[in-house]
């Protein structure tokens, strides 16, 4: 497989959100504005970066009656250094974000594609297909929270673009729900419409 199908990918081919519905739990609990997604989805391809490469780095020398916990422990150290991070540098970014930063240690892309992928290929590769699933999730984190800002309070990225009041059921939990399921079906018509 070329490297350039390996990156490009995760975009929309194989969406961790819109197409393979994996990492939904901060998919819909960031997402309440531009920022917050944009974060998490970056802080979620750190990870996955990072992880994939110390994965394939490692992979002989994993047995296979503890391949998964080992994955979890590496997946943890990355997650730590980005939550530390967070704290340290950007406190009201992680004041948001705190509760779901530690859950990217449980997140099923992150797992997935130490499991599917990183153990089964070479370093290079591991970190490009990191960076693909990682920009696919950091676009889609990044569009989901972009609408509901929109819709629930008139801005993005804390840009007013118009006056008044928006939606109020954007901004909370049954508007992940509508975002995202708009955001699929749209995103479903368009695929189709090109096959």
């Amino acid at each position: 497989m070329n490297k350039s199908t390996i990156l490009t990918r995760g975009f929309l081919k194989e969406n961790p959100v819109f197409v393979m519905l994996l990492g939904l739990c901060p998919t819909l609990g960031t997402t309440t504005s531009a920022i917050n997604g944009m974060a998490m989805g970056l802080a979620t391809m750190f990870v996955l970066i990072m992880s994939n490469f110390v994965v394939s780095l490692v992979k002989n020398q994993i047995p296979d009656k503890v391949r998964i916990p080992s994955f979890i422990v590496i997946i943890a150290a990355f997650v730590t250094i980005v939550e530390l991070t967070m704290q340290a540098y950007v406190p009201e970014l992680f004041a948001v974000l705190g509760l779901f930063i530690p859950l990217i240690v449980v997140n099923c892309v992150i797992l997935g594609r130490a499991e599917a992928f990183a153990s089964k290929n070479n370093p290079l590769d591991s970190i490009i297909d990191g960076a693909g699933m990682g920009l696919g999730f950091t676009i889609a984190l990044t569009m989901l929270g972009s609408v509901r800002e929109v819709l629930g309070s008139g801005s993005i990225f804390d840009i007013n673009i118009y006056s008044g009041d928006g939606a109020l059921v954007f901004v909370l939990a049954p508007g992940a729900f509508l975002v995202l399921g708009y955001l699929i079906a749209m995103l479903n018509t368009l695929m189709k419409k090109k096959a």
